[in-house]
């Protein structure tokens, strides 16, 4: 049969079943033999009667007795009573009256399900049966059970899979022979077969470590092969001027931190280089990336070239330019800001100024991509939180120059090391892992709804002193559905409450750009002793007099989010706290504990990936999309492995197109991962 035959075509998958599988979105052969199970249940050990304790247990056995009853409206029992040489037991099925009919057959059935006590006795409950004649599906053996989309049903999936277990039985192989030698990899069929028909879980671990192991290989392969193209690019030769460098740090109020240093140090090499830069610098919340990107530009603007800053938000490119004005137009280096908020006479001067070079930093949103933004000689490109923007997007502002520019992206979102080598696997990566001297730890603690009055006193302890708060809440409007807490209701309730006397602001993601920077400045300048915010202050918004974050239902947030919003406060020397409100009085979570422990955004990037998986974890690019099915992100050894010879493959000078199946993986992660 052929792998693209459609599911239809099959011995027993009529009209509804292939529109269930559908549905699910599998339509081919091939869909459904790639179509793995999720978990596995070990049915394959038969108890005798005798013998039978509580748990999963698989008996075989006649049906002595079968009745069933309609108890109230919509609801039918079948109770049945089993019997084998040893003795009897019940079993009992709820709306699976075709029970009835099956078990008044003769001979002997093999029956699968949870023995325990129910109804004031023990039981099977809703076992599945099988004549001991047929083939079992679901009985007598490790049964695979696999994703319901859509109420897809597993024994559905196992069935069908039987009639094609002959085809699975001679797929070829995926993976270089030499490959699976070396790795003593299962073959690709073999398991395919042990993870659909498993003989023993040891079977199962070996198959899913072969699978696993040609996951990554095609995601690193990926990798490897759009460093190797990006090194055969040629890139704007940026020469290191030691004085202007020099002129740009000792003019800065503050000293640099050793990792803000060498991060500096990375990127002013690779200008040196004959191929463009790509980099990612990864840098806590609070840690001085801008700096570093402000040095860089500062480097440039001296050979002559423009930087191109892009940023996710109007706040944060607003923020970011003033931080480089304040830095680089002393110096003589011009800074503009293209945001939608520049209108009218003002865009048309600064388009002009872009183009003729006078401006030499253009800060901006995804205003900067725009065909009117014509640039005189970019050489360098910062993108700013880049999984924010998709790879077209990011290589629509690449392209704004004749040749290739050096590219830095930039995250507050510390990447966990197995998704550094995968994922970004073709980037170079810099990480400031320092906090800038005279910062102190934030002082993180969760707090139970009926402690909020204490709590409160806490936080008109911190605006006595002059200091300033934000309050976070997950939505912007009320809604009776959902328990979580609006900025609305609490922005109303904080006004006529305990914090009548202070002046309370508003910020939220329907607002316009103007009130919303409108609020910014009040906030920033200490005219608002309390704001009240969605997740819009998540990234980048910088006062340093704010010492105080309650993040309300935190127990809603990822961890990575926690920790981005905690980000907002200590921001100075000034001793800060995060204090995260639960929605309720149960015990806090995992997540709440280790971010109560830590202010290590690294440390905790690693426990977000244990707990949650990778999520969205490259650009706009679902983890679905990745289409990883058994391995996981966090395996290091495994990760070591298909690295290693990732990279053998490509120094051996291979013809990729000579493994179909294999080009056709590795060039979708190639167009999925693929920075510039």
């Amino acid at each position: 049969m052929n792998l693209d035959a459609p599911l239809a075509s099959i011995k027993g998958v009529g009209p509804k079943t292939a529109k269930m599988f559908s549905d699910a979105g599998l339509v081919s052969v091939l869909d459904l033999v790639t179509f793995l199970p999720r978990k596995y249940e070990d049915f394959s050990e038969v108890t005798a009667m005798r013998d039978i304790r509580p748990g999963k247990r698989t008996v075989k056995a006649r049906c002595e007795k079968v009745e069933t009853k309609r108890v109230r409206r919509g609801l039918q029992i079948t109770t049945a009573t089993l019997v084998d040489e040893t003795g009897k037991i019940s079993a009992v099925w709820f709306n699976q009256p075709y029970r009835d009919k099956q078990l008044r057959s003769d001979g002997e059935f093999y029956f699968s399900g949870e023995y325990e006590f129910s109804y004031n006795r023990y039981q099977l409950t809703n076992p599945s049966a099988e004549k001991v004649s047929e083939v079992p599906v679901s009985t007598d053996r490790i049964v695979p059970i696999y994703r319901a989309i859509k109420g897809l049903k597993s024994q559905v999936v196992r069935k069908t899979l039987i009639e094609l277990r002959p085809v699975i039985t001679m797929m070829a192989e995926t993976l270089p022979d030499d490959i699976v030698k070396k790795e003593k990899l299962m073959p690709y069929a073999d398991a395919l077969l042990a993870l659909h028909f498993p003989n023993n879980m040891d079977e199962v671990e070996q198959a899913r470590d072969r699978l696993a192991f040609e996951e990554l290989f095609h995601l690193l392969l990926a990798a490897t092969l759009n460093k190797k193209a990006n090194m055969e690019l040629s890139g704007w030769y940026i020469k290191f001027d030691k004085e202007i460098v020099k002129s740009f740090v000792d003019q800065l109020p503050f000293k640099l931190t050793d990792s803000q240093r060498k991060a500096a140090w990375d990127i002013i090499q690779d200008f040196e280089r004959a191929t463009p830069m790509n980099r990612l610098l990864q840098g806590d919340v609070g840690s001085g990336k801008t700096v570093v990107a402000g040095l860089a530009a500062r480097q440039a603007a001296s050979a002559g070239f423009q930087t191109a800053i892009m940023a996710p938000t109007e706040i944060l490119a607003s923020q970011h330019a003033k931080t480089l004005s304040s830095m680089l137009e002393p110096l003589g280096v011009g800074v503009g800001l293209l945001t939608g908020n520049v209108k009218g006479v003002a865009r048309k001067v600064l388009y002009e100024k872009i183009a003729d070079g006078s401006v030499n930093v253009v800060v901006g949103t995804h205003a900067l991509i725009q065909d009117k933004v014509k640039f005189h000689r970019l050489g360098f490109v910062v993108i700013d939180e880049q999984h924010r923007f998709g790879v077209a997007q990011r290589q629509a502002l690449l392209q704004k120059s004749d040749n290739m520019p050096h590219l830095l992206s930039m995250t507050a979102t510390p990447i966990p090391r197995s998704l550094a080598l995968t994922v970004y696997g073709e980037l170079d990566v810099s990480i400031i892992n320092e906090r800038p001297k005279g910062r102190k730890p934030i002082l993180t603690k969760t707090w139970s709804p009926v402690d909020r009055e204490g709590l409160y006193d806490r936080i008109e302890e911190q605006i006595v002193m002059g200091r300033q708060v934000y309050v976070v809440c997950t939505l912007i409007d009320d809604n009776p559905m959902l328990e979580q807490k609006s900025v609305q209701a609490e922005y109303k309730k904080l006004r006529v409450g305990p914090f009548k006397h202070r002046q309370i602001g508003l910020l939220h993601g329907k607002m316009s750009s103007a009130e919303k920077d409108e609020v910014m400045a009040r906030f920033s300048d200490g005219k608002i002793d309390i704001l009240v915010s969605t997740t819009v202050v998540e990234v980048g918004v910088d006062v340093p007099n704010a010492t105080v974050i309650l993040i309300e239902n935190a127990d809603r947030f990822g961890l990575a989010q926690l920790h981005q919003l905690r980000g907002r406060v200590g921001r100075s020397d000034l001793q800060s706290y995060c204090y995260l409100m639960m929605s309720d009085t149960t015990p806090p979570t995992r997540r709440l504990k280790e971010i109560e422990k830590s202010n290590d955004g690294f440390y905790l990037a690693e426990v977000d990936l244990k707990l949650r998986g990778p999520g969205e974890i490259y650009g706009r690019v679902q983890h679905g999309q990745l289409n990883l099915q058994v391995a996981t992100l966090g395996d290091a050894r495994l990760i070591a492995r298909a690295q290693k010879q990732a990279r053998e493959f490509v120094e051996s000078k291979r013809d990729l197109l000579q493994y179909i199946g294999l080009a056709e993986q590795v060039e979708k992660y190639q167009r999925l991962t693929k920075l510039n």
